[in-house]
């Protein structure tokens, strides 16, 4: 998270679930200094024998994160611009960060 406030996003809500069984969870909600909200899926791995952390963000994952979005954006009156960001810890602590910026899109 350090390192997405660096680039200037702002923590909104960490661990945001739907509410019931079947929903979805976002790891992180934060807005970019333009405005768009940053849903973020943050995935850690020690090794990349199976692809790498970004690779286990799937399209059953992508779907529940969709659904939590569109879940916290009906408490909005105006929703803002949008974008689901992917960030990859490769590797033992600290690790190398990859932030995928805009990884998956809602359709």
């Amino acid at each position: 998270m350090q390192h997405l406030q660096a680039a200037g996003l702002r923590l909104l809500q960490r661990n945001y679930r739907t509410p019931g069984r079947g929903g979805g969870e976002i790891d992180l909600i934060m807005r970019a200094r333009d405005g768009t909200l940053v849903f973020v899926e943050v995935r850690r791995r020690r090794a990349d024998t199976h692809g790498g952390a970004a690779a286990s963000v799937g399209a059953t994952k992508q779907a529940r994160i969709v659904l939590a979005a569109r879940h916290y954006l009906m408490r909005l009156a105006t929703p803002p611009p949008c974008r689901f960001d992917v960030v990859s810890v490769e590797g033992d602590a600290p690790g190398t960060v990859h932030w995928l910026q805009a990884a998956f899109d809602a359709s």
